[in-house]
């Protein structure tokens, strides 16, 4: 029997009508900037509620649209915020449901990234956490038929990041994707210079410039910064901004940052 992971977040980080959902996730996507390059190997993007972070998000996942078709298996690492636990955790579930629909995983992708050491099966480590969840919808209007490899990253560093994206990397039918905000409540104008700081960083692939407080996602951005490095990617930023400009005041802010690797 098939075991589904349902959603933690809908109607919280994101509407849990499918088509407020879908209405939303396509305004978005229709406000992004068109794409001007290639679709990307990988992508960073945000994942705060959609008010919040959507406009950024959308204007990463927007260049996946020409690539629709192509793109048949995602792996998607996002870090943990609620459970800890040592290494990467994924799922035992068969598929990943949002209100427009069930998700399914590659389980034989699954067993492949079990073999690792640093990779165990944690079902709690995805209970009540958004950071990968808020990511489904946006893949679920530009992407057509694909699969899931998901990961929630614990206690790891970015070598047992890159190892896990080594083995799954694939080719053009294999996608990336790293949930991640930037800086966390702190004033406007610092949080921009701080967001400019470790948006270099990642243009750079230099990982090790990113500071524990710089990104929540600081341990994915770094291995997926440490295998863009090694496959010759180049990182562009194709949107960054805060809370302070999209739905939020600027005394206390987070920042919001969206990548794409070609």
């Amino acid at each position: 029997m098939s075991s589904v992971l349902l959603p933690s977040v809908a109607g919280m980080f994101y509407p849990e009508h499918a088509d407020v959902l879908r209405q939303q996730v396509d305004e978005y996507l229709a406000q992004a900037k068109p794409a001007d390059t290639p679709p990307p190997k990988a992508l960073i993007a945000p994942h705060a509620g959609y008010v919040y972070s959507g406009p950024v998000a959308a204007n990463a996942y927007r260049r996946l649209l020409p690539a629709a078709g192509v793109i048949q298996r995602v792996v998607i690492l996002a870090p943990a915020h609620h459970v800890p636990f040592q290494g990467l955790a994924t799922t035992s579930a068969d598929y990943l449901r949002t209100p427009l629909g069930d998700i399914p995983v590659d389980r034989t992708a699954v067993s492949k990234a079990l073999a690792l050491p640093q990779v165990q099966e944690y079902d709690l480590a995805f209970d009540g956490e958004h950071a990968l969840e808020v990511q489904l919808p946006f893949l679920q209007r530009t992407l057509d038929s694909f699969q899931l490899v998901p990961f929630i990253v614990g206690q790891a560093n970015a070598h047992d990041v890159s190892e896990v994206l080594e083995l799954l990397w694939g080719g053009d039918e294999t996608l990336i994707v790293i949930s991640s905000d930037l800086s966390h409540f702190l004033d406007y104008h610092s949080a921009k210079e701080k967001d400019l700081h470790t948006t270099k960083a990642i243009e750079s692939l230099t990982p090790e410039a990113i500071g524990f407080d710089d990104a929540c996602g600081r341990v994915p951005v770094s291995g997926l910064l440490l295998s863009a490095r090694k496959h010759g990617l180049h990182a562009r930023t194709v949107d960054l901004r805060n809370s302070g400009d999209t739905a939020g005041d600027k005394n206390r802010v987070v920042g919001y940052g969206a990548y794409v690797f070609n």
